[in-house]
């Protein structure tokens, strides 16, 4: 049977051997709170990788130290990070997996750092410091940061970069005007919020020239934030400086009321695949092979990134190909049990 989802695809000279991937998920693994990789993240990626996962994403990475969400965040703000990082690189090639890394700023949400910043001064909620509003300088100093990042993400091997600017850390706080309320040309209309990724893109281009996915919340869950007209004039705005897919998550932004089911963010990845005319990932309670299969065959986007069904079962592909009557090959070390 031919199935979408064990179909490769290729963006620009990286080519997938399916359309399953790893998204990034925060592991708070580094207890020595330095950024450095550790054993478990070595064995944590690389397992998915021997379970197939086509494209393997590491979690967020700060590309600040104050731009950490939390003390035990890996970094890759300075070039001690880049040994590490690479052991996870090679060992998901080695699998014949392609790797990731996600190069994020949490803003205003870094929960362990003396001082907090963001687009605006405005605290998430009563738990969190209320942040410093960004000068010009500590924009271009973040811009530089996210550059030197993408600079040491291709040095450890990674094949593809997401930037993340979703779940209400900064890129996010930026581009929502639910926490950006600047006068300047950082602020206001939707060309202005948009400037520090366009900035941040242009500077990782300089020193990057593989695949670029970028990761927003297509969906804020809150009056007076961005509308979907918005997230195509953000993803047309990005189709335009060169960025090869959008991966489609949602909230974050303000505190609220989510209604989780499954698919429920699809309908952000469809719209925004057919209206910007860029490819897409979907993300959010996939669980099935049969639903994966579902949103892949109906164009409703064209990667499919899962979290938590790969935290339960790093053999989630196998177990997909099953469902779809389809045969993958199994890492030769596990051949007997894959039948």
């Amino acid at each position: 049977m031919s199935t979408k989802l064990f179909t490769p695809i290729t963006f620009k000279e990286v080519t997938l051997k399916n359309r399953i991937v790893m998204s990034p998920m925060c592991m708070y693994s580094c207890e020595p709170e330095d950024g450095t990789v550790q054993p478990f993240h070595i064995a944590h990626y690389e397992s998915r990788a021997a379970g197939q996962a086509g494209l393997v994403m590491v979690e967020a990475t700060a590309v600040q130290q104050a731009g950490r969400i939390s003390a035990k965040d890996l970094g890759i703000w300075e070039d001690g990070h880049i040994e590490g990082l690479k052991k996870i690189s090679d060992r998901v090639h080695a699998h014949g997996g392609k790797s990731s890394i996600q190069l994020a700023h949490a803003g205003r949400k870094a929960e362990d750092e003396e001082k907090s910043y963001s687009a605006s001064a405005l605290a998430f909620n009563e738990s969190y410091q209320t942040p410093v509003e960004m000068s010009m300088q500590d924009i271009a100093d973040t811009v530089e940061a996210f550059k030197q990042g993408a600079s040491r993400a291709k040095q450890a091997g990674f094949d593809i970069i997401e930037l993340h600017a979703a779940h209400g850390y900064l890129i996010n706080q930026f581009l929502s005007p639910l926490t950006n309320n600047r006068n300047d040309q950082y602020g206001g209309n939707s060309e202005n919020r948009y400037r520090i990724l366009e900035e941040i893109i242009e500077a990782v281009k300089t020193v990057w020239d593989g695949p670029i996915f970028v990761r927003i919340s297509a969906n804020e869950y809150a009056e007076g934030g961005n509308s979907m007209e918005d997230f195509v004039y953000f993803a047309e705005q990005m189709k335009k400086q060169g960025i090869d897919l959008i991966d489609c998550s949602s909230g974050g932004v303000v505190p609220a009321k989510i209604t989780a089911y499954p698919g429920y963010q699809i309908p952000g990845a469809d719209t925004i695949k057919h209206q910007a005319d860029i490819p897409t990932g979907a993300v959010g309670l996939i669980t099935t092979g049969i639903q994966a299969e579902e949103i892949l065959q109906n164009d409703r986007a064209d990667l499919i990134f899962l979290a938590r069904a790969l935290l339960r079962n790093p053999y989630w592909p196998k177990a997909a190909a099953d469902e779809l009557g389809y045969t993958i090959e199994a890492p030769i070390q596990y051949q007997r049990g894959w039948r």
